[in-house]
């Protein structure tokens, strides 16, 4: 990867912070489908199954990154934002164009193509803004991740409050600002993200801004939450819906507040130490350290007392030592979890294999009922589903964020690998499906008021683990191929098993519309034996990755590792 130019200073990367709340917003984009998926059901004719096609459509291309991680290791971030804006404004203005009928008999596979396309943004937006945010805080990955992707959250009941209150529940209009809106929000942003050296973690300021901006999250989530539940029961006028529109544009600016105050009130960072580098940098120059000079490194003291976890990596034999030495061959060791891996080295580890199937159990379950939300709502006799997904994306936002935050203190006192929170959430979503399959009344609500959380917890808890794991050199490649799990759990859970199910029992009604808790019984039942496995799968994933945490965290904060020497 080519060295980038990384501006210097404690200001910069809170500069580019709070910029990756608007891209991070703008990446939320796919949770649109649930409000203009009924349109393109009625005006194009389409059966439910083949509506969730296209919700897998929208799955695929949220969450096909590679190319983004890819590109994030060659060229700067506004370069990969930059491809997004292209796609967001492509894709979606072919779904206006069919949608608003300006061009009428546009056939199934292009709108289906156009969909990943526009969706696939999302992934050149969020891939740009966490890598660059991952690399500027490297001793807070949890508390960021969970931040930005606690934004992405949000971003679908910021999306229904505009739909409602300012387009007029009008699928067209919603479908053209986000064709031309989205972009130009993006172009405005993307110079302000860029790769920096940030000041120490040691710093107590860090953790006062963290607060700050989460706080700050919280009260936009609530706000939005208190605004579009308050515009169901009781019609705005214009004027007012514009001053409450206004008021949520300062709400999602308010983390520029942290650069400001760090310009007209600095702080005198001598005291807290030398500068972090940027994980950028310090990945590039572990990687210049030969294989000798690890020889001659001796062990840390958390490698010294965790002998026994060492001992069950790949060590070199004697024979391979001794013939380095010698000078007859440029060896280099495998990583050890911990390190930095090139991809196709953590493809291979079994651990990368557990944490993409526990996080396929639980994001694939949680994307099933997100793009069914709509049919969901409508089969159990709701009316007006937008204020169903507004409850849905508030919860996916505390879980995001709450993920991260919870996730980051336990390892940091405990040391106990973030993945005991998966665990933890995806026995609740068993009792959730079951909840669901049951049909009660008056437990719509309350299910998918806990699903909300718990899927957003898969999130805030895998990109933390992966980069601890893998490290952050190839952090883009790597989370983006673990975010796979998410649109080929959509494929298996949504497109082929609830389309079908759902059409089955249209079908026997007489009708295309299913009502009644028969509609997807069968699919939640499924869904709750998935998240059975995932639970136990992620089980082992503890027990094996328990020894990697109590290396990084063994004196309350992480130890960046030395690299294998690649």
């Amino acid at each position: 990867m080519p060295p980038h130019i990384l501006k210097a200073g404690s200001r910069p990367p809170w500069v580019g912070l709070a910029a990756a709340v608007w891209v991070q917003i703008a990446a939320g984009n796919t949770y649109n489908f649930p409000l203009y998926s009924p349109t393109l059901k009625s005006v194009l004719g389409y059966n439910q199954q083949q509506l969730t096609i296209l919700g897998v459509a929208n799955d695929i291309g949220e969450n096909i990154g590679i190319l983004p991680g890819i590109a994030c290791n060659k060229f700067p971030p506004w370069a990969v934002m930059s491809v997004g804006a292209v796609a967001c404004f492509l894709g979606y203005g072919v779904i206006w164009l069919a949608v608003s009928e300006t061009v009428q008999g546009l056939p199934y596979w292009l709108l289906w193509l156009a969909l990943c396309i526009a969706t696939n943004s999302s992934a050149w937006y969020g891939t740009a803004v966490l890598v660059t945010n991952m690399r500027n805080f490297p001793l807070s990955r949890g508390t960021v991740a969970g931040l930005l992707k606690g934004y992405i959250g949000i971003s679908a009941a910021i999306y229904t409050a505009i739909y409602s209150m300012i387009l007029d529940d009008s699928s067209s209009k919603l479908l053209l600002f986000l064709t031309i809106g989205l972009p130009v929000i993006c172009l405005i942003m993307m110079y302000l993200i860029r790769h920096c050296t940030p000041a120490s973690g040691e710093d107590s300021s860090v953790h006062v801004h963290f607060l700050f901006t989460q706080g700050a999250s919280i009260t936009l989530a609530v706000y939005i939450l208190v605004v579009n539940v308050v515009y169901d029961l009781v019609s705005f006028g214009k004027s007012l819906a514009y001053v409450l529109m206004a008021i949520m544009v300062i709400l999602m600016a308010s983390p520029l507040a942290i650069p400001v105050k760090m310009t007209f009130f600095p702080t005198d960072f001598k005291k807290f130490g030398p500068q972090v580098a940027s994980s950028d940098n310090l990945a590039i120059a572990e990687s210049d350290a030969t294989q000798s000079d690890l020889l001659l490194l001796g062990p840390s003291s958390s490698e010294a007392n965790l002998g026994s976890f060492h001992e069950s990596e790949d060590v070199p034999d004697n024979e391979f030592l001794l013939a380095m030495g010698e000078g007859a061959v440029k060896g280099r060791r495998r990583p050890r979890r911990g390190e930095e891996f090139k991809f196709h080295e953590a493809f291979i580890k079994a651990d990368f294999w557990l944490l993409w199937l526990v996080y396929f159990f639980g994001v694939g379950s949680g994307v099933t009922v997100l793009n069914n939300l709509a049919q969901i709502g409508s089969a159990s006799g709701v009316a007006d589903t937008t204020l169903l997904l507004a409850l849905f994306s508030f919860c996916n936002f505390l879980g995001r964020l709450g993920g991260g935050v919870v996730s980051e203190h336990f390892v940091r006192s405990k040391t106990i690998p973030r993945t005991f929170w998966m665990t933890l959430t995806q026995i609740i979503m068993v009792v959730i499906f079951l909840l669901y399959a049951s049909g009660l009344d008056g437990t719509l609500y309350a299910a998918t008021f806990l699903l909300g959380i718990c899927y957003g917890v898969q999130f805030s808890i895998m990109i933390p683990t992966a980069s601890e794991l893998f490290g952050l050199k190839h952090f883009g490649i790597i989370f983006n191929f673990m975010q796979l799990g998410n649109p080929i759990g959509a494929l298996l859970f949504s497109g082929l098993l609830a389309g079908y199910v759902y059409d089955a029992e249209a079908t026997k009604q007489g009708t295309s519309t299913c009502l009644g808790s028969s509609c997807f019984r069968l699919t939640f039942l499924i869904l709750a034996g998935m998240c059975g496995l995932g639970t136990l799968l992620s089980i082992v994933l503890y027990v094996r990755i328990r020894p990697v945490y109590q290396m990084l965290y063994a004196e309350g904060s992480f130890r960046i590792a030395q690299s294998a020497g690649h």
